[in-house]
């Protein structure tokens, strides 16, 4: 078996660039069961499935919901992040034929709160297992500046070489100049840097726009076709990495 280290010396590959949320991290236990959580607590009995099924017919993810919210940049400030996310849990509330304000603001309080997040269970020993063999690391994220506190509580902040947050940097997904920043600061050529994500327009498209190889985490299986290396897991990823270069 062919190790991380020897494999990065064969591709020229440099770094590996991470997004952050439902890459990385992403609500704990997951998206439905913390929201199906809220809701028994406030006295609707809606479960996981429940949730599964209306988030599928709403859009696979919320974020996809983006341009219905009317606001712009959410990651650059408390305010744009409560009314952004504010709207998209009272759109959720409203496909489930649920009224009612205050359950929205608990479910925003919650899924705002930096300890709801936790590490995928894929995510620590592949970060290991690229950074011992050689491979530098990096973040792109379109996440609030907390994250960055968040993942040195989860200790993985620092295996990170280059971490590029839109809350600090004022540049979101998929603008491709956040990702010619990180590059910029990586010191590295489009060519010799990987970014890995869970959307095609957030993540693939706009790296492989600026010339950086660019390889998708599909989970749930969602995205088949896609035209650039696709994984269901991050244990994959060494061996793509590889490959690639």
């Amino acid at each position: 078996m062919t190790d991380a280290g020897s494999e990065g010396s064969s591709t020229g590959i440099e770094i590996v660039f991470f997004d952050a949320g439902d890459t990385l991290l992403g609500p704990h236990p997951s998206f439905p069961e913390l929201f199906s959580r809220v809701c028994r607590e406030h006295g609707y009995d809606v479960s996981p499935e429940v949730v599964v099924r209306v988030r599928s017919e709403l859009a696979p993810n919320l974020i996809d919901l983006a341009e219905e919210t009317g606001v712009d940049n959410p990651s650059f400030s408390s305010e744009a992040s409560r009314s952004f996310w504010g709207y998209l849990y009272m759109r959720f509330l409203t496909a489930l034929e649920i009224a009612d304000s205050e359950l929205a603001a608990a479910l925003l309080e919650r899924f705002s709160t930096s300890s709801s997040y936790m590490l995928f269970g894929d995510v620590l020993a592949t970060l290991r297992r690229l950074h011992d063999g050689g491979y530098r690391l990096g973040l792109i994220s379109n996440f609030e500046q907390w994250l960055a506190e968040r993942l040195i509580e989860l200790e993985v902040g620092q295996l990170f070489d280059v971490t590029v947050i839109s809350g600090f940097v004022k540049i979101e997904k998929p603008d491709p100049a956040i990702y010619e920043l990180a590059l910029q600061r990586a010191r590295v050529e489009p060519a010799r840097a990987v970014h890995v994500g869970d959307s095609m327009s957030m993540d693939v498209e706009p790296a492989v726009s600026v010339g950086m190889h660019a390889v998708l985490l599909d989970r749930a299986g969602r995205f088949p076709d896609s035209k650039v290396p696709r994984i269901e897991s991050l244990e994959e990823l060494p061996g793509v990495v590889a490959k690639l270069g």
